[in-house]
């Protein structure tokens, strides 16, 4: 991640986000505290609504890498209506093969995005 640092590129992801709302003891931190306390993922709602927050607060065209992030095909879809309402594009997605998102891999090789990960590590 030092790398991203010295290209100016912001590593972000949800799991480190939530974090700092569970510490900080906000609305959304406690909503993820309490699905966490009864071995509950966090919501789409939640984690959309954290990654809203960062998204929009960021400058226009900042480089940034996501981890975790988007998980689930809704969050991709909802994250696709941020990028074109600011006029912003993704230019690639690293994806392994994670069978809990299989469809979020499918959306992004459907668009053209996908890279393999272990394309990268050879």
């Amino acid at each position: 991640m030092n790398q991203l640092r010295s290209l100016n590129i912001e590593h972000v992801s949800p799991a480190g986000l939530m974090q700092q709302e569970i510490l900080r003891r906000t609305p959304l931190g406690l909503t993820a505290e309490r699905a966490a306390s009864r071995g509950k993922p966090v919501t789409d709602e939640t984690t959309l609504a954290l990654m809203r927050r960062w998204f929009w607060a960021r400058k226009p065209d900042a480089g940034f890498a996501l981890t975790g992030f988007p998980a689930t095909l809704l969050q991709a879809k909802v994250f696709d209506e941020w990028l074109d309402a600011r006029d912003e594009a993704l230019h690639s997605v690293i994806v392994g093969e994670e069978p809990s998102a299989i469809s979020v891999i499918e959306h992004y090789r459907t668009l053209g995005l996908a890279i393999e990960a272990d394309t990268i590590a050879a």
